[in-house]
């Protein structure tokens, strides 16, 4: 991209901005959020041309898949041209730092404060697997992995995209991200039709989802207690064996760095899911490594932002 000289300035705002007050509930409870604005559309999709045989399917989820990135980069080009005052307010709407804490940190708190059941429904928010049997050591690992997970789509994949392509790569990054959440699902209904946007999302996430590992890594140097040489050695050999192409990189990384072992055997809508384990130490995760867990996650939020702040001065 040719770099603008009140880009760095937009991206150090909304970052800043992002920490301090996140999606506050005040502001969304009255307007509606542009992801959710997105998600209706992408509903109404769904239901007006998800119909047919595979092919015809397959056909219509890469016309929505096409639209919809056509949308989001007239979307990014206009509202980059309103300034960089404008540009920071949208970054710092959709990156995802400080919701992710504190959805994660909340997990955390009602395990401790209010016990197993409350703990299942408050990790039900961010994770997509049964949670009506976890043990508080199922309730723990879940919130490490969605942690780990989502700083690599929701923090470094949106950043990565802005330093590539400007607002319009983050708007594109962030509107294939919500397709694929909506409609990239293996269910009959889904299968042909979020194809296209399933595999698009896996391929805007290959590069962050690996160099968030490295930043994990490094964000562990200045972590006590955290192995950077873990970390590192975990990404590389256990990430090939998840069963998602990008997931594993940041879970790994994490668990090394952490000296734990998340993923594993789970079940989604009843059927036990064999995935392998990311790192090699104790599965037995409790809440106060779910603390340590956003320890790390905040020191890999500040590199990750730095860094993409540096490389576009």
């Amino acid at each position: 991209m040719i770099f603008d000289n009140a880009l760095p300035a937009a991206l150090a705002v909304a970052v800043v901005l992002d920490w301090l007050i996140g999606d506050p509930r005040w502001l969304w409870g009255r307007l509606k959020h542009p992801v959710v604005i997105l998600g209706s559309l992408i509903d109404g999709l769904d239901r007006h041309v998800n119909h047919g045989g595979a092919a015809r399917r397959r056909i219509a989820g890469f016309a929505v898949l096409a639209a919809i990135m056509v949308l989001a980069t007239v979307a990014g080009i206009l509202l980059a041209s309103l300034g960089w005052v404008v540009e920071a307010i949208v970054i710092a709407i959709l990156l995802a730092q400080r919701d992710l804490h504190d959805q994660v940190k909340n997990v955390a708190t009602s395990l401790r404060r209010d016990g197993l059941e409350e703990g299942r429904r408050m990790v039900g928010h961010i994770v997509g697997r049964d949670t009506g049997q976890l043990d508080s050591h199922g309730i723990s690992r879940a919130a490490i992995e969605s942690c780990a997970e989502n700083f690599a789509d929701g923090v470094v994949a949106p950043l990565f995209w802005y330093v590539v392509a400007g607002l319009p790569g983050l708007l594109v990054c962030k509107a294939v991200n919500t397709l694929d959440s909506m409609i990239g699902h293996r269910d009959p209904l889904h299968h042909a039709f979020g194809q296209a946007s399933a595999r698009c999302d896996d391929l805007l996430n290959l590069l962050p989802a690996r160099l968030s590992a490295v930043v994990v890594a490094g964000a562990s140097i200045f972590m006590t207690g955290a192995d950077p040489r873990s970390s590192l050695q975990a990404a590389w050999r256990d990430a090939r064996y998840h069963r998602s192409p990008n997931a594993g990189w940041p879970e790994a990384a994490f668990a090394g760095a952490l000296g734990i072992a998340i993923a594993g055997p789970r079940r989604y809508a009843g059927t036990l899911v064999n995935d392998a384990w990311m790192g090699d130490g104790r599965a037995a995760c409790t809440p106060d490594d779910i603390d340590a867990a956003l320890r790390l996650y905040v020191r890999s939020c500040v590199i990750a932002a730095s860094l993409c702040v540096l490389l576009i001065l």
